[in-house]
């Protein structure tokens, strides 16, 4: 079963994505730790650190395309599975600062120590260890997708409804977790970590790694993906975005194929959230926020969604010029996004792959159209000579 799962992930464009993301992660880490710093093709620290949080942000994007490409679930609240997985990520990190923090307290972090908490909270016992947080890492995001997706998809909400009280969802969490009695650290998060499974975050080596992991997890994640769309389950999931009427009334239980997609989404997101949090050294309640939410439909409209390679590159695409905006333009990047996404709208509804897989497809059919033509003028003259 599970080779059969690998051979059906393995289509061609996916193989050589995961490829390329395999050698990325090998190359760039390379380039950074074993070229001097005056070498033409040393890439620097920081940038190691960019390209990492851009690998993390593509990752999102899939997430969401699984359940919005392929399931036709448009969620406006994948940030709050982010920011789910970034928090589990968080609270190991501030563990492992111990005594080294500014009150010197071995077992309550410092914002605790400020606002005069007497004991660890419930939830924060076992964040010490690394292997019970990157299980909250996916237990969290998947629990919270499985609770809502249960009550949502049971009740037969749809369309621009669902995508309401997604973006209701992660609001109400924003709102929350800034809130200091919540015992996250209020509107100033989780910050200023030291190390993680017993090395310094902001050394060379560890920064080369957790790019590494990143393209990893999102090559695995990617693999992942195409296994499940690629399957008889994703022809069904596919009927299901298409006519879900019809997929109910071929005996379907449509909720369920909802619930199972929309869980398996949740975890991816909570995988990048958790990875992005030691890369950027920070996180906190503005990663609820659902503008960041939002952004990240339009990175996967942007790359195209239902192509899994799409959402990726539009992630990485739209980063980068936001990247270069906000430090060149700060004051138009907003406006730069909004008319991005409505050019995308009104001339690229299928985003750039999409419509490159359009474009060749086309091309087949115009070919095999001509050969056939050809072929039928190649029998029709030994007849006419006759």
């Amino acid at each position: 079963m599970i080779t059969g799962f690998i051979l059906r992930a393995l289509e061609g464009r996916i193989v050589i994505a995961v490829g390329i993301l395999v050698a990325i992660s090998l190359v760039v880490p390379a380039l950074n730790l074993l070229l001097p710093s005056d070498h033409p093709f040393h890439v620097p620290t920081y940038v190691v650190s960019v390209m990492g949080k851009y690998l993390c942000y593509a990752l999102l994007a899939l997430a969401l395309d699984l359940v919005w490409g392929y399931c036709g679930i448009l969620s406006l609240g994948h940030g709050a599975f982010f920011a789910l997985g970034g928090y589990a990520m968080g609270m190991y990190l501030m563990r492992q600062i111990g005594s080294r923090g500014v009150y010197g307290d071995p077992i309550l972090p410092d914002f605790m120590v400020f606002l005069n908490w007497k004991e660890l909270p419930w939830f924060w016992h076992g964040m010490d260890m690394f292997w019970f947080a990157m299980l909250m890492v996916l237990f969290v995001p998947g629990l919270l997708a499985f609770f809502f997706g249960w009550f949502a998809f049971r009740s037969r909400v749809n369309g621009v409804y669902l995508s309401i009280i997604t973006q209701a969802m992660t609001y109400a969490l924003m709102l929350a977790f800034f809130r200091n009695d919540m015992g996250f650290g209020g509107n100033n998060g989780l910050t200023d970590f030291k190390e993680i499974i017993g090395f310094n975050v902001q050394a060379d080596g560890t920064r080369a790694t957790l790019f590494a992991l990143s393209a990893l997890f999102l090559a695995v994640c990617l693999l992942i993906a195409s296994g499940i769309t690629r399957s008889k389950f994703g022809k069904v999931l596919v009927g299901v975005r298409d006519a879900e009427s019809r997929v109910r009334f071929l005996g379907y239980r449509v909720e369920n194929i909802k619930l199972f997609t929309f869980v398996v989404s949740a975890m991816m997101a909570g995988i990048a959230g958790a990875l992005y949090v030691p890369q950027v050294g920070i996180i906190n309640p503005g990663e609820f926020a659902p503008a960041n939410s939002i952004e990240v439909v339009v990175w996967t409209a942007v790359g195209g969604r239902g192509t899994l390679i799409g959402p990726i590159i539009g992630a990485v695409l739209v980063n980068v010029g936001k990247s270069y905006f906000t430090g060149a333009f700060p004051e138009l990047w907003l406006f730069a996004l909004g008319g991005l996404f409505i050019f995308v709208t009104l001339f690229l509804p299928k985003g750039i792959v999409g419509t490159v897989q359009h474009y060749l497809a086309r091309r087949k059919e115009f070919r095999d159209a001509d050969g056939a033509e050809a072929e039928a003028g190649m029998t029709a003259k030994p007849q006419a000579a006759e």
